[in-house]
C-alpha cells in the first residue's frame, strides 16, 4: 500500500505562472533543426499559455534553410500538436503563437543575414513593444559560434553589458570536448560577450527534482546534519537509457558518454548534492560553492583510472547509422569518483551512465552507514538488516524514497524494510514544468543559477580530461561487452563491490 503524502503549499506562496518574462525578442540560430521544433518552441508555447511570457514578445528564427512565406509558423505550429498538444486545444492561443513567429534565411556568414535580422528585430520593437531586449539562443554546432557571434557584433546586435536594453546569449553543449577546446570556446565567446550576458545552458538543471535538491537539504534540518562522510557510506548516481542512439550517431562517435552525458549532466548533480550551503541564493553564491566541489574531485591518475572507471558499449551500436562498424566509442561508463574536503572525504560516489540499458531511470541515491551493533538478540535479525537509503528520483516517476527499518508484526522480533515514497505528480498536481521552460524563462530575466559558469565548466573539464586521454591511448579491446536490455559490461559491478557496496536497481 502506497504511503499518503500530503503536500501543503504556504499560504504566501506565489500562483504558478507568476514569474513573467520582461518584453523581448526570442532569436534562434538554428531554427530550422530538431531541438528548436521538440523542446524550444513547444518551451515557448507552453511560457505563454501560462501566461509567463506576455505581449511584449516574439521569435525570430534564423537557419540557412528557405521557407515560403508562413511555411516556418506553419511548420513549428504543427509540431506543437505532437510536442505541445495542450497549447494547440485553443485556436486562438495557437494563433498568438503563431503570429509572434518570424523568419531569416541564409548563411551564417553573410553580413547580409544580421541586416535582415535587424530590420526584422526594430519591426518587432516598433509593433510588439519588445524594447530593444535581445536573448539570442545558439542551437547551433560550436564551430558556428564565433561566425555567428562576431557577425552579431558587426551589425551591432551585442548591447553593452549591465544596461538596458539588454543582450543575452545562450550556447547550447556540448561547450568543448576537452579541456583545451573549452578554454579556447570561452575566449572567443569572451572576446564578444560579458560572462553576465553568457548563459551556458544544460537542460538537466532545469529539470524539476535536479533544483528541489537544494531545496530538499537546505530547507530541512533534519537532514543537513547527515549529509556528510560521517552518516552516509556511499553516493550513487545514475543516468540510464532505454533507447540507443538512434540517428545520432555521428554525433555520438564524436562525443561518447564521457563527454555526452558524464563531464556536464553527472558532474552538475554530483555538485548539488556535495556542495557547501551558499550564503544567498544568488546565481554566484550557488555556483560558487558548486565550483569548490568540482575543484576538490579526487584527482584521476594515469595508474588508478583503470581501477576506478569501467566502460561499455551495447551489442548492435557497431551496426546503427553513422557508426564505425570497429568503433570503440563507449556507451556506457561507470565510475567511482572522490572529493577530497572536509564533508566528504572517504565516501565513495559512483557514477554511472549509458545506452540501452534495462530501465530508463535518472536518480541519486545516499545509502547511509550501517548500524554498528544488533539491538535484537540474535546475528541473523542484524546481518539481514538493511541500511537506510535516500533516493531522490529526477526522471522519469519524479520523487523521493526513503526507506528504514521496522519491526514486522508478530511475537518474534524480525525486522524488515518499508519505505515512503513522494510522488511529485500526486503530491502536488499535474506534471512539473519541462526543463527547458524554466531555463529560458530565466535566461530572459537574467537569472544564471541554472546556467554553467565559465570556471566550473573549465574545472569541470580538466578532471575529466585525463580520463578522456586514457580512454583514448588505451582503446577498448572487448567492445561490444552488454547485451540491450541489461544494466551494463560485467566489469562495472566490481567498481562498488571492491568497496563491499552494490549498485542498487531502479
Amino acid at each position: 500500500m502506497a504511503t499518503r503524502i500530503e503536500a501543503r503549499r504556504p499560504s504566501a506562496a506565489a500562483p504558478a505562472g507568476s514569474r513573467v518574462a520582461p518584453p523581448c525578442a526570442f532569436v534562434v540560430f538554428g531554427a530550422a533543426g530538431d531541438l528548436t521544433r521538440r523542446k524550444l518552441m513547444p518551451a515557448i508555447a507552453r511560457l505563454i499559455a501560462r501566461g509567463s511570457i506576455l505581449d511584449p514578445f516574439g521569435v525570430v528564427g534564423v537557419a540557412r534553410k528557405a521557407f515560403a512565406p508562413g511555411a516556418f509558423a506553419a511548420g513549428l505550429t504543427a509540431a506543437l500538436g505532437e510536442f505541445a498538444p495542450e497549447t494547440v486545444k485553443d485556436v486562438a492561443a495557437r494563433d498568438r503563437f503563431a503570429e509572434r513567429l518570424d523568419y531569416v534565411s541564409g548563411e551564417f556568414s553573410d553580413p547580409g543575414v544580421y541586416t535582415r535580422l535587424a530590420s526584422s528585430l526594430d519591426r518587432l520593437d516598433r509593433e510588439r513593444g519588445t524594447a530593444g531586449n535581445r536573448l539570442f539562443y545558439l542551437a547551433t554546432p560550436p564551430s558556428e559560434f564565433e561566425t555567428i557571434l562576431s557577425r552579431l557584433k558587426e551589425a551591432g546586435l551585442i548591447a553593452p553589458p549591465h544596461r538596458d536594453p539588454w543582450t543575452r546569449v545562450v550556447v547550447e553543449k556540448p561547450f568543448g570536448r576537452d579541456l583545451t577546446s573549452a578554454m579556447e570556446l570561452n575566449r572567443l565567446v569572451a572576446n564578444v560577450l560579458d560572462e553576465t550576458q553568457t548563459f551556458r545552458i544544460d537542460h538537466y538543471l532545469g529539470k524539476e527534482t535536479v533544483q528541489n535538491i537544494l531545496v530538499f537539504r537546505f530547507a530541512n534540518s533534519m537532514f543537513e546534519p547527515l549529509w556528510n562522510r560521517k552518516y552516509l557510506d556511499y553516493v550513487e548516481i545514475c543516468a540510464a537509457e532505454t533507447v540507443g542512439v538512434g540517428t545520432r550517431g555521428k554525433f555520438y562517435e564524436q562525443t561518447g558518454v564521457l563527454r555526452d552525458i558524464v563531464q556536464n549532466h553527472l558532474l552538475e548533480v554530483l555538485a548539488l548534492i556535495a556542495m557547501e550551503p551558499p550564503n544567498s541564493s544568488d546565481a554566484d553564491d550557488v555556483r560558487g560553492e558548486k565550483l569548490q566541489v568540482l575543484r576538490a574531485l579526487r584527482e584521476p591518475w594515469s595508474d588508478t583510472i583503470a581501477r576506478d572507471l569501467a566502460l561499455g558499449q551495447y551489442r548492435g551500436y557497431r551496426q546503427e547509422p553513422d557508426v564505425s562498424p570497429t568503433s570503440t566509442t563507449p556507451t556506457y561508463a561507470a565510475l567511482r569518483v572522490f572529493i577530497d574536503n572536509w564533508r566528504w572525504q572517504g565516501v565513495p560516489f559512483y557514477l554511472r551512465a549509458g545506452k540501452k540499458l534495462a530501465n530508463r531511470v535518472t536518480e541519486v541515491s545516499l545509502h547511509m552507514q550501517r548500524v554498528p551493533l544488533s539491538l535484537f538478540g540474535r546475528e541473523d535479525v542484524c546481518e539481514h538488516l538493511e541500511p537506510n537509503v535516500l533516493t531522490l528520483r529526477i526522471q522519469p516517476d519524479e520523487g523521493i524514497r526513503l526507506s528504514f527499518a521496522s519491526k514486522i508484526p508478530g511475537f518474534d522480533t524480525m525486522v524488515g524494510s518499508v519505505a515512503m515514497d513522494m510522488n511529485y505528480v500526486e503530491a502536488f498536481g499535474g506534471e512539473p514544468p519541462e526543463a527547458y521552460e524554466r531555463l529560458l524563462l530565466d535566461a530572459m530575466r537574467g537569472d544564471a543559477t541554472l546556467f554553467s559558469r565559465r570556471d566550473a565548466v573549465e574545472a569541470s573539464w580538466r578532471w575529466i580530461t585525463p580520463i578522456l586521454q586514457y580512454v583514448e591511448d588505451n582503446p577498448a579491446k572487448d567492445f561490444p561487452n552488454y547485451e540491450p536490455g541489461s544494466w551494463g559490461p560485467a566489469a562495472a559491478r566490481t567498481l562498488p563491490e571492491r568497496d563491499g557496496h552494490a549498485w542498487r536497481e531502479p
